[in-house]
């Protein structure tokens, strides 16, 4: 006989601002209901303070830095061991306690199993030792070609789907992922992760007859150009025009960072390197900048200049590559459009200071944002050639023969802070270059645990050593045409960690919550503290037995994926289980 949970009546239930959102998107979650409690027990239960858990909670968390190692002819300097490098903090120098080295596409004999012993927090329970017959999940790389053709020109990305092609079938190696993304003012997943590179390359065939926007951007420049060197009449006339210009383009990039930035957030839940190649004709760091030079240029007006910062998207870009540098995602960033030529050159235009320079700042305005997304997170720009393989062929240098150095980061720190990294080699080799990620976030345990939830729901990736089991019962339809759904959390008591506290053994876990339909809406995570009591005259029994905890969701009609997080909080260990279900179909499963 399963054990009922021992709560208080408020222990389990969403926020009323968490079910007000959900019930507005018409998704999955709302009330949840502890076993045996109505509904109307639930909403009176909301109305009582929330009690807070007993304890504290021990939480082992490596942040892993990939170092890719290179002599001064681009070379992979191979066979280094822990102790040649020096990892460094917050300009501190910090202890590696995990050390992965991979030598043309296989991890080193001497360093599969984790690192040897150093000075660390005593408090800290012991790593687990790495798998020697398999690459660890830490270590897997999951790759996203992402074709940005809103802002590409159908010749220009149709000559990198080529020789990205060619990459996925020839320099993938086995166990790899690869996942097809494109943009059109709306991020779509042309085809999940998978473990054949020959589909993805496939789907590619497909984009190449799509229509790329960059076109849109050339005429739009240009005919802005001609207006400002050959018909307008003052700088009042031109400028009007040109902060238009600004503001749609401004807008335009900061719609493609948001869809850059929701593929980061999603990645954030796979464990493993993460790779994005992203392709794209450039982006505008600061929209209309050339624009405003050259309005100063005809007009010898140095206030339009100052009109640079109202557009300036630095921030933003900043803030990507914090988030992507998190998740432990680097760029591999493509300017697909190759050996640029001045587009703006007719004798017309060739005022002092004029033509040439002018696209010499446009230039370097959009392949700058591209340069920083990949130099800050440890990848690399293709740009200014017309031959990509060699640069694709030295990304699979990457993937295949890196460093992994891993270390815990301090807990005492404030949560959601960013921290600088800095990798060294001790010995002083002249023309050694180091590229790895400049930084990390710290990110509480909840958080890590909701990414991985949502890893579930969006790419099917699950581990769950605790054997949580997720079923759903009979559902209840309501009045709006929506669905009560009783879900049942399953988890074998005897792989929960207890400690004794005044008679009781007593587990502390953490639930998490998230469902997503078939057109791809999301119902944000929700979470559940659930505490364990169980008398000691009772634990050697229970310990054979499985503990049962239900949750109801209102649900929309049709088919639904629900994903739950549990949280060991005492045992610092987490599953992830998912269940499948049609939402209206008669019952449950």
């Amino acid at each position: 006989m399963a054990l009922m949970p021992h709560t208080h009546r408020n222990s389990s239930r969403f926020t009323p601002a968490a079910l007000a959102f959900l019930l507005l998107l018409a998704l999955p979650g709302a009330a949840v209901l502890a076993q045996g409690k109505s509904a109307k027990d639930a909403k009176a239960a909301e109305e009582e303070p929330q009690e807070e858990f007993f304890g504290e909670s021990v939480d082992v968390n490596v942040v892993n830095v990939e170092v890719y190692v290179t002599d001064k002819e681009g070379k992979r300097v191979r066979g280094l061991k822990q102790d040649d490098f020096v990892l460094q903090v917050d300009k501190k120098p910090v202890a590696i306690t995990n050390f992965y080295a991979v030598d043309n596409g296989k991890a080193r004999e001497d360093v599969i199993r984790e690192a040897e012993p150093v000075e660390v927090d005593p408090e800290m329970p012991a790593l687990p030792k790495l798998a020697e017959e398999d690459i660890p999940d830490e270590q897997r790389l999951y790759l996203v070609v992402y074709i940005d053709n809103f802002n590409l020109r159908p010749f220009s990305r149709n000559r990198v789907i080529q020789a990205t092609r060619t990459f996925l079938r020839s320099r993938m190696r086995q166990g790899d992922q690869v996942m097809l993304v494109t943009y059109d003012r709306s991020l779509k997943v042309r085809h999940p992760f998978t473990k054949d590179p020959e589909v993805v390359a496939a789907a590619l065939t497909e984009i190449e007859t799509q229509s790329g926007y960059g076109v849109h951007f050339d005429s739009d420049r240009r005919d802005l150009l001609d207006f400002i060197y050959n018909e307008a009449r003052s700088v009042t006339e031109a400028s009007g025009r040109a902060t238009s210009y600004a503001e749609s383009l401004y807008n335009d990039m900061s719609f493609t960072l948001d869809a850059i930035g929701k593929q980061v957030e999603i990645l954030g839940g796979l464990p493993g390197r993460k790779a994005v190649l992203y392709v794209s004709d450039g982006l505008s760091m600061r929209p209309g900048e050339d624009i405003f030079y050259a309005l100063n240029d005809k007009f010898r007006e140095q206030a339009s200049l100052t009109e640079i910062f109202r557009f300036d998207l630095s921030r933003r870009f900043d803030a990507l590559i914090n988030q992507a540098n998190a998740n432990r995602l680097t760029f591999y960033t493509v300017d697909a459009s190759g050996l640029r030529t001045y587009s703006y050159m007719d004798a017309s235009n060739h005022s002092a200071g004029g033509g040439a320079q002018i696209d010499q700042t446009h230039f370097s305005n959009i392949q700058s944002s591209i340069r920083f997304m990949a130099e800050e997170t440890g990848g690399f720009s293709i740009i200014n050639t017309n031959n990509f393989t060699p640069m694709l062929d030295r990304m699979a240098e990457d993937f295949g023969n890196y460093y992994s150095l891993g270390f815990q980061p301090s807990t005492s720190g404030v949560a959601g802070r960013y921290h600088t990294i800095k990798v060294l080699l001790k010995s002083k080799v002249k023309g050694v270059q180091l590229r790895f990620r400049e930084g990390y976030r710290d990110r509480p345990i909840s958080s890590r645990m909701a990414d991985s939830t949502m890893a579930a729901l969006n790419f099917g990736y699950a581990k769950n050593p605790l054997g949580a089991e997720v079923t759903s019962g009979r559902q209840e339809i309501q009045e709006n045409g929506q669905y009560l759904v009783p879900l049942t959390v399953k988890i074998p008591i005897g792989k929960m960690t207890f400690l004794p506290t005044d008679g009781v053994q007593r587990a502390r876990l953490r639930l998490f919550v998230a469902a997503k339909d078939a057109e791809g809406g999301i119902a944000e995570v929700q979470e559940l503290p659930l505490p364990i009591d169980i008398p000691d005259a009772e634990f050697e029994q229970a310990k054979t037995q499985i503990y049962s905890y239900k949750v109801v969701m209102l649900m929309r009609s049709g088919p639904q994926v629900v994903s739950v997080g549990i949280r060991d909080e005492i045992g610092a260990s987490s599953s992830v289980a998912t269940h499948g279900l049609r939402v209206g179909g008669g019952g449950g499963n």
